[in-house]
């Protein structure tokens, strides 16, 4: 089983699923995000197979959000994705895909369910 996540070591819960699915002898392919952001294709992906919209995938109390201006509601869906590629702090975080599906791991414990 492909199994991947995009992570960030720094946040506790990301370090929390990693080492959740590696207690189930999984080894993910690691995509520390904040180094690596995701195209606007995989974020489209990625939201499709999370059954969300772009803002509902932003982390809200980051400088960023508010910095940018991106609470504006009137922003459409490619202004959004453009702000998380170019900002990826904005990500929530951690998601792991695997068999086709994906999921946040808050808490790490819903990772499991796409297993």
């Amino acid at each position: 089983m492909s199994v991947k996540i995009y992570h960030n070591p720094r946040c506790g819960k990301s370090r929390q699923t990693l080492q959740l699915l590696q207690a189930q002898g999984i080894e993910p392919e690691i995509v520390e995000y904040l180094k690596n952001p995701p195209s606007a294709e995989e974020l489209e992906d990625l939201l499709q197979k999370l059954g969300m919209e772009p803002r509902e995938l932003m982390r809200k109390k980051e400088a960023a959000y508010k910095g940018n201006g991106l609470e504006d509601i009137s922003l459409a869906r490619p202004a959004l994705i453009a702000a998380m590629i170019t900002h990826p702090i904005l990500i929530e975080r951690p998601i792991v895909l695997a068999n086709g599906k994906a999921t946040i791991g808050r808490p790490p414990e819903a990772v499991l369910a796409i297993l």
